[in-house]
């Protein structure tokens, strides 16, 4: 949308003492409605558009937050008690087995011979002896903050004993435990009969997967000073998570099933924060963060003879400036803001002025609107203020009308002012039709082809057992129940869950509660996010059916419109949010007495900018949201169907450059289906998509010419995806051990000399076999001759 315009306004009066009385100036009066009806459709646009003022977002990007926060999500506010009452376990059975010492006075060899004794009282009968030794365990894996005095100590403490607690074999211990209460029919059945859950329904259940987090949590961290015993004690425990251990499945498929379990109603009353916390944490555990995949990835493209990466997406997108955020209301339907077409600027009916005005806006366009340029000086910066420039003053360059001279507070930029971007910030990629959607896929897909039209002359493919491949294997069958099930359910399970956590609770302050069940919803959509964002690019890297496989049930279950609903939200507010109370915090609320919470102290929260993970589940669900409708036709045409256009240019207002392009990835893949109206009402963000996204040569995103944006019978594509993908998961994985391709012994000789493995007791039964199976039975020997 442009600002309408009053020749002469923004002159100064001829009196020049400002007030527009001088003599000569009978004009002055229309002058001075004139600017103040342009500010006042100022005012109502900025208003239209919501808060103009975000600043810039300091976000830095990794695969998780600081340790300390990351161990605090774990708990919800409600079980702060439950602190007191793992210490109360923990020293009484202490002092039963230690003297007069307390646990960091001893030595390693004190310590590791109390922790065995700690597992072998696990191993008893009586559920109530059995959970006070699994919560002196967990006091130990907390850091034993009762001997601390710092939180630095309690961070250090829970590090050590972690490592120490794994060595001594805590983990498959738990494990053991934690199948018991998984099968626990009778909790379920409990649960079941109940009008709501408590948190008292799963208390064995959070006090065990409470310490397998803080192990995981804490032996996945890296440090430089770490010994070189707790590297290999790392490596180790990433092997046993990855592979099947003594006949059981991987640890991720077993917490796969319990929220498979949660999601379908049959255990109510399962911790699904604290299981998504866990499972998020032992696929990148596992599998590995960002930036192994990066690692990953190079290695894979030299495996596949491919040139190296020119670039790491992530650090190129750290050195990025955020845009200001452009104009919302002709996107939200509220054209009747806009003044007449006749009273804007340039707006004269002539195609050819038109034709003049885009060529400018080309020219303009040229300009890198969004890096650093030289410091102005004082009087620029007052003509910058004077002339009121729209949310950013570089950016309103695209508002102005070449055919209109600029007023004399608006001189034209000078040459040396000018400043013409060095390069965009991405490397360009040549387009042999986008080769074919990146070399590696086409090479796996080339490989796949060729392995279904001669498995007999190539032979059986040699899939190497990788932590990835495993997953997806024992995934697979039941691939299906875990997308479905967690996303349709995914808002009502943040619900259910967190108000079952205080449902029971009625004395704490109804801010309070508030608080804790919104942080709690926060930290589910947190966990998934992320897990999801993981699991398809490893997939992905691992080989492109078993991303296609997973993306696919992924749109089915309607993944694609439940992220738009959840940005249908005014998201700067969800991103500034302060769900939380810094005093009620893991390990701040171990070390010291709480104090009596007040109102002020609720709402004044913590003193950050932003909230760090409200913001990171933002920016994964984009990158998700990317990761299933690129290359996609279909699946294109569904974020113009919801019309995600408006939901993600509202987006836009959060001045953080990683969120604002995927928000522009998202608006270029459907711009050419948008229209060309929407084209023209929206320049500034067709400029900031050519400055900030990567292109391809011969791409012309920004027009409906390509024959892909002609309506085609898109579902066509996802049939012929789906087939593709079965016939690769049939092949790989469905083979049966007498494979149709083995060849056939016709030799009677043969086959009657082959030798069989009979039973053990066969020659007991050998006589009674003949009576009943051959000579009983009457043969018809005509009739088998004239068969064969």
């Amino acid at each position: 949308m442009e600002d309408p315009v009053v020749p002469g306004a923004g002159v100064p009066p001829a009196n020049g003492n400002g007030n527009g009385n001088g003599n000569g100036n009978g004009g002055s009066k229309g002058k001075q409605a004139a600017a103040k009806g342009r500010e006042a459709f100022r005012s109502q646009r900025r208003e239209s558009e919501g808060s103009v003022d975000c600043p810039t977002l300091e976000f830095e990007y990794g695969d998780a937050d600081g340790h300390a926060a990351e161990l605090s999500e774990l708990y919800s506010y409600t079980e702060n008690l439950e602190f007191t009452n793992n210490r109360r376990c923990f020293e009484e059975d202490f002092r039963t087995q230690v003297q007069g010492r307390e646990w960091l006075e001893l030595e390693e060899d004190a310590q590791k011979t109390y922790v065995m004794g700690l597992l072998d009282r696990l191993e008893v009968v009586s559920r109530e002896r059995r959970l006070k030794v699994a919560r002196a365990v967990l006091y130990l894996a907390q850091g034993t903050f009762g001997e601390c005095d710092s939180e630095v100590d309690v961070l250090h403490w829970s590090r050590y004993n972690c490592f120490l607690l794994y060595q001594m074999g805590t983990f498959s211990a738990f494990l053991e435990l934690l199948h018991m209460e998984i099968d626990n029919s009778q909790a379920c059945s409990s649960a079941l009969r109940k009008p709501a859950v408590s948190i008292a329904d799963s208390t064995e259940l959070r006090v065990l997967l409470s310490v397998m987090y803080l192990m995981v949590e804490n032996i996945r961290l890296e440090r430089e000073t770490d010994p070189c015993g707790w590297r290999t004690a790392r490596e180790t425990f990433r092997t046993e998570l990855s592979f099947s251990m003594h006949n059981e499945e991987p640890f991720a498929l077993l917490l796969f099933s319990m929220v498979t379990k949660f999601c379908s109603g049959l255990a109510p009353h399962f911790p699904i924060k604290k299981v998504l916390l866990l499972l998020w944490k032992v696929v990148m555990f596992t599998l590995g963060g960002f930036e192994h995949l990066q690692a990953l990835k190079i290695q894979k493209r030299a495996e596949l003879g491919l040139p190296p990466l020119a670039e790491d997406s992530i650090q190129v997108v750290k050195s990025m400036r955020a845009a200001s955020p452009p104009s919302y209301t002709l996107d939200l339907g509220e054209s009747q803001l806009a003044p007449p077409p006749s009273k804007l600027r340039g707006r004269r009916g002539s195609r050819r002025q038109l034709l003049t005005k885009q060529d400018s806006l080309d020219i303009y366009n040229e300009r890198d609107l969004f890096k650093t340029e030289e410091p102005a000086t004082e009087e620029e910066e007052e003509s910058a203020g004077d002339g009121e420039r729209t949310l950013d003053g570089e950016l309103d360059l695209l508002e102005q009308d070449p055919l209109v001279p600029p007023p004399p507070s608006q001189a034209p930029l000078s040459a040396e002012r000018v400043a013409f971007p060095k390069g965009l910030p991405w490397a360009p990629k040549v387009r042999q039709k986008d080769i074919e959607h990146f070399l590696e896929m086409n090479v796996q897909i080339k490989n796949e082809e060729e392995l279904e039209k001669c498995p007999m002359s190539l032979g059986e493919e040699v899939v190497p057992e990788t932590p990835c491949e495993v997953l997806y294997q024992g995934m697979l069958y039941s691939l299906p129940q875990y997308m479905v099930r967690r996303w349709p359910a995914s808002k009502a399970t943040a619900c259910t869950d967190a108000s079952s956590l205080h449902c029971s609770i009625t004395v704490l302050q109804s801010m309070k509660l508030g608080i804790d069940v919104n942080r709690h919803k926060e930290i589910i959509v947190k966990s998934i996010s992320t897990l999801l964002l993981l699991l398809l690019k490893h997939f992905k890297l691992n080989h492109i059916y078993q991303f296609e496989y997973v993306s696919q049930h992924l749109v089915f279950a309607n993944c694609i419109p439940l992220i738009l609903k959840f940005f249908n939200q005014n998201i700067l507010s969800y991103i500034t949010a302060k769900n939380s109370i810094s005093v009620l915090d893991y390990p701040c609320c171990t070390i010291q007495d709480l104090p009596e919470l007040t109102t002020e102290s609720l709402e004044a929260g913590d003193n950050n900018q932003f909230c760090w993970r409200n913001l990171f589940s933002c920016i994964n669900l984009l990158r998700l949201l990317n990761k299933l409708t690129k290359w996609k036709h279909s699946r294109t045409m569904m974020l113009v169907v919801f019309k995600s256009a408006p939901i993600l240019k509202r987006a836009l207002k959060v001045k953080q450059a990683m969120l604002q392009l995927y928000v522009l990835k998202l608006l270029k893949i459907q711009t050419k289906y948008l229209g060309r109206q929407w084209r023209k009402s929206n320049m500034k963000t067709m400029s900031a998509i050519y400055q900030k996204v990567r292109h391809r040569m011969n791409d012309d995103w920004a027009y409906g010419n390509d024959i892909d944006a002609r309506p085609w019978d898109f579902q066509a594509e996802e049939c012929t995806l789906r087939a593709n993908i079965e016939a690769f998961n049939s092949r790989r994985y469905d083979r049966p051990q007498d494979s149709e391709f083995s060849p056939v012994d016709n030799c009677l000789q043969s086959v009657l000399g082959q030798r069989l493995d009979l039973p053990e007791d066969f020659h007991y039964s050998y006589e009674l076999w003949l009576e009943r199976e051959v000579f009983s039975q009457p043969i018809c020997w005509e009739e088998l001759l004239q068969n064969h």
